[in-house]
């Protein structure tokens, strides 16, 4: 029988609502980041760094794009005879089909995967944050103090600890108790939903707890856990981790890594961030372009003005037009003249002659406040939006739009304009 000391377990099956339009046809761990990333390349690229070789990515919503980026894990080195990069979707059964319904449901479907490598620990990720993290160490820590379950965790400031799930510890970091978003937080130390497990405990637990509709590790395993008196022990990390879950932190995110000194830095030899790459022409900057603070990706042309954004592989920035503060996704084509200030604009959208984004002042969006706020403009994938007609902030554009969309030309801040897809 193979035999791996820690497998890990990666959950990359979200469907990110949160990030509204952009994840409307792609899983959130499948949206681009950093000008040539996706988000689950910070997590698989740990795992390599960190000596992890076998890695089971749990998918489930939208898993197309997510499944064609990782294939073999030829980029993180992760195309193993044993071992390596396994995609986990959901899968028919004889007696029953079911979804993955809660995060330790979907690790539960999968126990045959984890038993046939025998391992000693597992370690459960997110697919969805940004962080470089060695595992190793955190694997150094749950042995030294015998511990069956080890928990992740990073301090937040005491007013938004109640956002969080807390961990409570005692002078040697074993976790005495843990409250959910609790609404008077005892302490600081928010878990960062990493997990190493005891693979006996982790296996018992889930047996035992198989019959919990919306199997989840918060509420039913790790609680499981410590009524049965296993050893709890907090990790904690004081690195660079965003949950990049909402468009605002998303947008922050892509932002920070464009500091002066960035305080996520992409540019380490020691710990790479690797990707799967297209075969693409370099950048090209014409005579006239001007590029200040920005990332730019492989073959993207640029003939206007590019201010403090982050812009993917393949874009086409056309003549006179400016660029403020924004993300653009790869193969998106922004017309002449156009004016682009904090938007979000997806892959494989074309923006006409002379389109002017975020113009105006600011109103709460007509259907989705809590999604597209902050000032931003919104683009969904494969959008279109038609020369000369200009856009408020705080709204959201998907799909094929034409001038008779916009009336007089324009589409008032806090507005949704979303055209169903032709079929």
């Amino acid at each position: 029988m193979i035999k791996k000391e820690m497998i890990a377990m990666l959950l990359a099956g979200g469907q990110g609502s949160r990030l509204g339009v952009l994840t409307s046809k792609v899983a959130k761990p499948a949206v681009a980041f950093g000008g040539k990333y996706r988000i689950i390349d910070f997590p698989l690229s740990n795992c390599i760094n960190s000596g992890v070789d076998t890695v089971g990515v749990l998918t489930q919503y939208q898993p197309l794009r997510l499944n064609t980026h990782i294939g073999i894990g030829i980029p993180w080195d992760l195309d193993r005879n044993i071992g390596g990069v396994t995609v986990l979707p959901p899968y028919e059964k004889s007696a029953n089909s079911e979804w993955y319904t809660g995060t330790a449901n979907a690790i539960y479907q999968n126990l045959d995967y984890m038993e046939s490598f025998n391992p000693e620990y597992i370690l459960i990720l997110s697919g969805d944050h940004i962080y470089k993290m060695d595992y190793e160490v955190m694997l150094d820590f749950h042995k030294a103090n015998n511990a069956e379950v080890t928990i992740a965790v990073m301090p937040v400031p005491m007013e938004e600890a109640s956002r969080f799930g807390i961990m409570i510890t005692d002078e040697n970091r074993r976790i005495t108790d843990f409250e959910e978003k609790p609404e008077h937080p005892r302490s600081n130390l928010a878990s960062m939903g990493i997990y190493i497990f005891n693979w006996k405990t982790l296996k018992e637990a889930l047996l035992t707890m198989a019959d919990q509709p919306a199997l989840d590790f918060g509420k039913h395993v790790i609680p499981y856990c410590h009524e049965k008196g296993a050893p709890l022990y907090a990790y904690e990390f004081n690195g660079y981790w965003k949950d990049v879950g909402t468009l605002n932190s998303y947008w922050e995110a892509n932002m920070e890594l464009i500091d002066i000194v960035p305080e996520f830095n992409l540019y380490e030899e020691y710990w790479k961030i690797y990707t799967k790459s297209d075969i693409l022409p370099p950048q090209y900057m014409s005579r006239d372009s001007v590029v200040e603070r920005c990332i730019i990706g492989e073959g993207t042309d640029v003939y206007g003005k590019v201010y403090n954004s982050v812009i993917g592989c393949g874009v086409t920035i056309g003549e006179g037009a400016v660029v403020r503060d924004s993300i653009i996704m790869n193969n998106t084509v922004i017309g002449p003249g156009c004016e682009v200030y904090k938007a979000i604009i997806a892959e494989n959208v074309q923006i006409g002659r002379g389109v002017k984004l975020g113009v105006g002042g600011e109103a709460e969006n007509d259907t989705a406040p809590h999604i597209y706020s902050h000032g931003l403009v919104t683009v969904g994938e494969k959008s279109v939006i038609p020369e000369g007609v200009s856009v408020g902030k705080n709204t959201v554009i998907s799909g094929v739009t034409t001038a008779a969309d916009y009336a007089d030309g324009y589409l008032g801040s806090g507005k949704t304009l979303i055209k169903a897809e032709e079929r």
